[in-house]
């Protein structure tokens, strides 16, 4: 409701000033020799091209032709406003005054004309937005257990000659426990030939901690084995 109320008060304002507007342009071109139906197309004339600049300003505000051709229409119409306030005699209006309102029409059409046919800007285009690339899944990657390589067989000692060791008893063999876990054969003969480097490399037996990194297997089945190569 206020709003509505607003918007009223400004239009009634705007065709009170209008009107006076008109009025003054119309009695200052009769007085400067144009009379009839001239004497009303001059403010037809200043209020158009006011109104055609200010729309060009609008769209193009880095026009500079239309500030010149705006600021034209309105100093005529403020003019036209102060010489009819009783500063002029309007009963003998000075011969430049004359000149100026004669001379108006054609300075009217060439503004209309230049604001009509300037070259409107075009907005640069919006760039496109960049793709955004769908989320890769993680993919869980299982790694294999890498069997330890085999070491090369070292290179023979020097062999020392040593005495003979006094006759020891002979000691009962010692027979081995049966194995806890079935080792297949192949698994066996290949755990020989990895004890037999070991023992070649290092002098001693293989244990069954040492079988068990090499081979990856798990305890018990390493535990078994080392019991078989003993």
């Amino acid at each position: 409701m206020f709003r509505t109320l607003r918007l009223d008060a400004v239009l009634i304002q705007a065709v009170i000033a209008g009107a006076l507007s008109f009025a003054h342009l119309h009695d200052l071109a009769a007085a400067a020799g144009q009379d009839g139906w001239k004497a009303w197309a001059y403010p037809v004339s200043v209020d158009l091209l006011l109104v055609a600049a200010w729309r060009r300003m609008r769209t193009d505000t880095a026009n500079r032709d239309a500030w010149l051709w705006f600021a034209i229409a309105l100093i005529a119409s403020l003019g036209a406003n102060v010489a009819t306030a009783g500063l002029l005699d309007m009963s003998d209006v000075p011969d430049w005054l004359r000149i100026l309102v004669a001379g108006w029409p054609a300075l009217a059409f060439l503004g209309g004309t230049l604001l009509a046919h300037a070259h409107t800007p075009v907005p640069a285009p919006m760039p496109e937005p960049e793709p955004v690339p769908d989320p890769v899944p993680d993919l869980a990657v299982e790694r294999v257990p890498v069997p330890a390589p085999e070491l090369p067989p070292a290179e023979p000692a020097a062999v020392e000659i040593l005495p003979e060791p006094a006759p020891q008893e002979e000691r009962p063999e010692r027979v081995p426990p049966a194995p806890a876990v079935a080792v297949p054969p192949a698994l066996l003969a290949h755990a020989q030939k990895i004890a037999d480097a070991h023992r070649a490399q290092t002098g001693a037996p293989i244990d069954a901690e040492t079988l068990r990194t090499r081979h990856g297997m798990p305890a018990a089945l390493a535990d078994s084995i080392a019991l078989q190569l003993a």
